[in-house]
């Protein structure tokens, strides 16, 4: 007797085994692709493709653009240039800050240098930039200009200063240096006891007052290029004149301290208002005035008006002097005592 074995039912067997296998590597590739699909989704809505992210950071930068405050993040920089009433209109500005609500702080440079090094050039832009906690603010201090845009700086401070007579702020130094001033009256210069005048000193040649030393108006405007700080240097006087119109908000004359101060309140309420009032009935209009000093004879001007770095001191003074009044001219309608003002109109399309 044979026994035939029914091969029939074991193929079924293996068939659906197959297309169970099948079944199952179907249903996890469709499993795997889904959470391929979600993790995605879900990675491109934190970072998105190149152009998610520019629209997410055009809409940002819009918004930033629609809620700036640029009178709370105000800047002004008034590298002061000695000698010039400087004293004065910085304590004045100390008077104002805290009922303004403004800082006021005092750029201090090593051994009074008025240049920069460079790591601190650069340290000083990225510093005042980006330091939030001090805004708005007046810096001061008696450093040359210092151009921000040089180092990448997305915003630039609006810069401020005065400018004196060249002879006027020497002779004042002079005797400063001898008999100091009414504000710090106890404190013991540098050439105390030295009886000698600026006459005298002029006669016999001597360096305290050689033209030379008036060669500092120019480099303050002029900034922190080798050229600038070279007595006489055409470029110089032709750069610190470019300064002067394009990167001061505003240059007034200690002679008009007053002008000065009035047209600073107009422009920049934020931080001097109220100043000119303030000005005029306290005593910050008489700070730092030197104790003793002697106007030199015609025989002296005319030697010191002679020399080539007076005539570009000069040159410069007369030059702010020419911003300023226009400034102060433009500031009323022609013929009438009536303040400029402007107004948007023909706005199109409606």
């Amino acid at each position: 007797m044979r026994y035939q074995f029914n091969v029939t039912k074991p193929k079924c067997i293996l068939v659906a085994a197959i297309l169970l296998i099948i079944a199952i590597s179907v249903f996890y590739n469709y499993i795997l692709s889904a959470k391929l699909e979600e993790t995605r989704k879900s990675s491109g809505t934190k970072a998105g493709d190149g152009s998610e992210r520019a629209s997410l950071g055009a809409a940002e930068e819009k918004r930033q653009e629609d809620t700036y405050d640029f009178n709370e993040n105000l800047i002004v920089i008034y590298n002061r240039v000695p000698k010039t009433g400087s004293t004065s209109f910085v304590n004045l500005a100390y008077d104002l800050c805290k009922k303004n609500h403004f800082h006021v702080l005092h750029i201090n440079i090593t051994g009074n240098m008025h240049v920069l090094s460079l790591p601190n050039q650069i340290d000083f832009v990225r510093n005042i930039t980006a330091w939030k906690q001090m805004k708005p603010a007046l810096y001061h201090g008696h450093m040359a200009f210092l151009d921000f845009s040089k180092f990448g700086m997305p915003a630039k401070p609006l810069y401020i200063n005065l400018i004196r007579k060249p002879l006027d702020r020497l002779v004042s130094y002079y005797y400063f240096l001898r008999y100091g001033d009414n504000y710090r009256p106890n404190l013991v210069r540098r050439k105390a006891g030295d009886k000698m005048t600026f006459d005298e000193c002029v006669e016999l040649k001597q360096a305290d007052c050689d033209p030379k030393l008036m060669w500092l108006q120019i480099p303050f405007f002029c900034g922190h290029a080798a050229e600038c700080w070279e007595p006489g240097n055409p470029w110089a006087l032709s750069q610190a004149k470019r300064n002067l119109v394009h990167e001061y908000a505003l240059v007034g004359l200690t002679e008009q301290m007053e002008d000065f101060i009035s047209l600073l309140e107009a422009s920049l309420p934020r931080l001097f208002r109220g100043s000119l009032d303030h000005f005029m009935n306290s005593n910050r209009s008489h700070l730092r005035q030197t104790t003793s000093k002697i106007a030199p004879n015609h025989e002296t001007v005319d030697k010191i008006q002679d020399s080539e770095v007076w005539k570009m001191e000069n040159e410069l003074y007369e030059f702010a002097a020419q911003q300023f009044h226009f400034l102060q001219k433009k500031m009323t309608v022609p013929g009438k005592n009536i303040l400029q003002s402007y107004m948007y109109e023909k706005i199109r399309p409606k």
